[in-house]
């Protein structure tokens, strides 16, 4: 995956809440450890997002994205 954000956390999935419409991901990362990123329920049912999924926290100025290789 080649993007152009340099703020990439790599780290595995926690928890995945699933919402009507919004979708909370905790992000087990090494610094500060754990993080939560709030996607569309449609981009986490996309990406297939499960629990110890390895997956890397893109993080914008004003959120953050997640993927999954």
């Amino acid at each position: 995956m080649q993007i152009s954000a340099r703020n990439l956390l790599k780290g595995k999935v926690e928890n995945v809440e699933l919402g009507t419409v919004m979708a909370s991901i905790k992000i087990k990362v090494d610094e500060p450890g754990l993080i939560t990123a709030a996607i569309t329920r449609e981009s986490a049912e996309k990406l297939g997002l499960k629990e110890g999924d390895d997956v890397a926290a893109i993080i914008k100025s004003t959120e953050i994205i997640v993927g999954k290789e």
